[in-house]
């Protein structure tokens, strides 16, 4: 693994650098009193609404807990929780929902990031418009966004379905580029098990905006056979947000499985993952992605898997695999589907209050 020091990105100033560093050094000469806070040091760590699978616009009928269904119920739920905001889906919000969101979350003293689809067409450019003022209405300064919903390895079956995403993407975004650029929002990117990281990287490149950044998940990009510190490395130049989770491996016969633990009890290294992020970003949000579920199969011993990628080495797949028999989770991974819709909520919360507990006592001082 490259140190550091070793990664060529971490020397390199090019034009978006330079003007992001030059405007954020203008900002503090021009208002030296402005109180910028440090996350996960005067704020905490936040929640991604995904953190709630289970719970969220849950049915089953709990006492101890009971679903959530609305912005506001997120935000006083995490409050309690000690949190220091939420990201969640902005999607047909009325300007009046807005604005109870925004009394709620200023009351709280809580941060907001919306979660938005892009536009896939001119026809969808007035909706998006819509959700981008909804969520700038109710105090969010940041969008989060995926350009595929599902996986790569999963939704393709040949290299020209992927060319085609990746067309279609790229027009998504320029659709969407003017709308946030107009508004001033921040529009953050996932590597959702879909772009590996020198292709988000130069998707970055084309949109040339700086309105336009990236939403590092720490975890996806090891379904991508991606080194997870590497990834960190080539992406936090661009960041805006955060994923924050920590992962499970074992293997299986098709390849491996993948998990979401609580932070921690993982593989990632934590603690220098988030030193690099408030390097590169010091206004950088935290949201834990602790989704409870059964582990995901990465199938990258089966030549279906492969259809999509150019330039994949068999090395990558060798020191993947290695890792994940080096370091294989020391118990059988979590499983929950087989629980009881009841235990499924007790162990969601505890995932949640486990991680969140790590959080204030291993990374808040990073």
């Amino acid at each position: 693994m490259k140190s550091i020091t070793q990664d060529p990105l971490h020397h390199r100033l090019d034009r978006r650098s330079f003007l992001q560093k030059a405007s954020l050094g203008a900002m503090a000469l021009s208002l030296p009193l402005l109180n910028i806070p440090s996350f996960l040091k005067d704020v905490p760590m936040g929640i991604v609404v995904h953190s709630y699978a289970n719970r969220w616009n849950s049915k089953h009928e709990s006492q101890k807990y009971p679903g959530f269904y609305d912005a506001i119920q997120l935000l006083e739920h995490c409050h309690q929780l000690g949190g220091g905001g939420v990201q969640l889906g902005v999607h047909g919000w009325s300007s009046d929902f807005s604005k109870k969101v925004r009394d709620k979350r200023e009351k709280l003293g809580l941060y907001l990031e919306g979660s938005i689809g892009l536009p896939k067409n001119a026809d969808d450019v007035a909706d998006f418009e819509q959700e981008v003022k909804s969520a700038k209405e109710a105090g969010a300064q940041v969008l989060r966004t995926v350009c595929l919903s599902g996986r790569r390895y999963e939704n393709f079956n040949t290299l020209e379905e992927f060319q085609e995403f990746r067309r279609n993407a790229i027009q998504s975004l320029r659709l969407a580029e003017p709308i946030v650029s107009k508004h001033k929002m921040k529009l953050a990117v996932e590597n959702h098990k879909d772009w590996r990281a020198d292709e988000l990287v130069s998707l970055m490149k084309q949109m040339d905006s700086e309105w336009v950044g990236v939403t590092l998940d720490f975890g996806n990009s090891i379904s991508l056979l991606e080194d997870p510190m590497e990834v960190v490395q080539t992406l936090v130049p661009y960041i805006f947000t955060t994923h924050v989770k920590d992962m499970g491996v074992e293997e299986y016969a098709d390849g491996f499985l993948l998990s979401e633990v609580p932070l921690g009890e993982g593989i990632l290294d934590l603690p220098k993952i988030v030193s690099l992020c408030k390097k590169h970003n010091p206004q950088v949000t935290f949201n834990l992605e602790m989704i409870t579920r059964d582990p995901l199969e990465i199938p990258c011993l089966q030549e279906e898997y492969w259809a999509t990628f150019e330039g994949v080495s068999g090395s990558e797949l060798a020191r993947t695999l290695q890792m994940v028999r080096q370091q294989k989770y020391p118990t059988e991974l979590p499983r929950v589907t087989q629980l009881l819709a009841e235990e499924r909520l007790t162990v969601e919360n505890d995932n949640i209050v486990k991680s969140l507990s790590y959080s204030k006592k291993h990374l808040e001082q990073v």
